[in-house]
């Protein structure tokens, strides 16, 4: 009874402050504390501020866990991070087409796009799908990183007396990823070419598969590797003739796995992979999710990236 006692005498604590935690970013970031206030709107941008930034910026993501970016529009509260914000960033390439966010970054003097970097220097590395930019630019490590310097210009040009600890600081960062695009590409290329190849819920793997999947000198042919019943948003519904095109592009490459992603609906792929083995094909959904849009529980960019390096591994027969 004393255990059952102290049990819920300790519970409402331990709720509130997991609950603290949680918004504990939050709360700091609405502090006036002299630091400069940065509003990012998915995770991984996120991540790269917090890593440049550290001590001197408060920083935090408005679209956060399982939250789709694609169609995210405002809730409660999100107006007064847009107003306390001294820099927002965002991905653009079309990736934040909800109509009320879209309504608060277009035009906004303080919104940053840290795709207009790539656009202007790397525009030859950008993907077109669907009639329009992939705005998965995070998936691949070599391309990310080339938001370093933009993020760390702006933050430099708002808070000039700490521009060296940013610099110094993008330079680590970028170090860092350098050393890890390094080491997938090598890990994955342990695998055989003819296991390499990828089935997602979503179009959300195409500069992941070219980058860390495709074979040198392999040229366009690369994105026969990277197949997925939904577009570029996931928010279609799955046709016969999407499913047959996903079922056909199993069985002509042998594909053995496919997987889901952490914030896109599994129907689609239990479908085509039931479909896939009533034709006979040894076919099985992954019992890991993979990453695309979100960073899910990882905590920081490199470990979304590690886990889905991880398990693609291991689905594929790769060394760990």
């Amino acid at each position: 009874m004393k255990k059952l006692l102290l049990f819920l005498l300790i519970l409402p604590l331990a709720v509130g402050c997991a609950e603290r935690c949680r918004g504990g970013r939050d709360g700091v970031w609405r502090e006036e504390n002299g630091k400069l206030k940065v509003l990012s709107t998915i995770e991984m941008i996120d991540d790269l501020v917090q890593k440049i930034g550290q001590d001197y910026v408060d920083s935090t993501a408005l679209i956060r866990g399982g939250l789709d970016p694609h169609s995210y529009e405002l809730v409660k509260g999100d107006d007064e991070k847009f107003v306390r914000a001294d820099i927002i960033f965002y991905n653009g390439l079309g990736l934040e087409h909800g109509l009320s966010l879209s309504r608060n970054l277009i035009g906004n003097g303080k919104a940053v796009p840290v795709s207009e970097w790539l656009l202007h220097d790397h525009e030859d590395r950008l993907m077109i799908g669907e009639g329009q930019y992939d705005p998965h630019i995070w998936m691949d490590i070599s391309l990310w990183m080339e938001t370093i310097d933009p993020i760390v210009a702006e933050l430099s040009q708002k808070d000039p007396d700490h521009a060296e600890q940013f610099r110094e600081n993008g330079r680590a960062l970028r170090e860092e990823m350098e050393r890890a695009d390094n080491e997938i590409v090598e890990r994955l290329h342990r695998i055989p070419a003819q296991r390499r190849y990828l089935v997602t819920s979503h179009d959300a793997f195409n500069y992941f598969t070219r980058r860390y999947l495709a074979e040198p000198g392999e040229g366009e042919r690369w994105q026969d590797r990277c197949c997925a019943p939904e577009g570029l948003a996931p928010d279609a519904q799955l046709s016969i003739v999407d499913m047959r095109k996903i079922v056909d592009h199993i069985g002509t490459h042998n594909i053995s796995v496919v997987f889901t992603e952490s914030n896109v609906n599994k129907d689609s792929l239990k479908k085509i992979v039931s479909t896939g083995r009533a034709k006979g094909f040894a076919v099985r959904l992954s019992p890991e999710e993979l990453y695309g849009d979100a960073m899910g529980k990882s905590g920081s960019y490199l470990e979304m990236i590690a886990h889905n390096v991880d398990v693609i591994a291991r689905s594929f027969g790769g060394e760990l």
